[in-house]
């Protein structure tokens, strides 16, 4: 783990407390808020650092962005296709976790995404 730094508790202090699976400038943008001398580049920099550690999770859902997430839950991301909202669905076991490992695979980590129209996209 990296030595604390100011900035990098309150990225991931934004993290653990966000559901919207921000982007990275998203984060920039609220971090900004409380520490306004921060640059895009620490941010970029402690988001690397942050999952490298395991600390928080990268997400690529296919929409040309990448987001993160602080939620280190076992968890389903659904994707909307319309508003591109992404949405967490708890898991009360990680199945692939316990699936790989009864046959032989040392998991490490798991990510899940399903695709489709959120309830309100689906109502329009």
């Amino acid at each position: 783990m990296k030595n604390y730094s100011k900035q990098r508790e309150a990225i991931k202090e934004f993290l653990a407390n966000s559901k919207a699976h921000p982007s990275a400038s998203t984060v920039y943008n609220e971090v900004r808020k409380k520490i306004p001398n921060i640059s895009l580049g620490t941010v970029y920099r402690n988001l690397a650092d942050l999952q490298d550690s395991g600390e928080i999770v990268h997400l690529s859902v296919g929409d040309g962005t990448d987001r993160f997430d602080g939620d280190l839950s076992p968890h389903i991301h659904l994707v909307c296709r319309d508003c591109n909202g992404i949405f967490d669905l708890p898991l009360e076991n990680d199945y692939g976790i316990t699936l790989a490992t009864e046959s032989g695979f040392c998991p490490e980590s798991s990510a899940y995404y399903v695709y489709g129209v959120c309830e309100n996209c689906s109502r329009k």
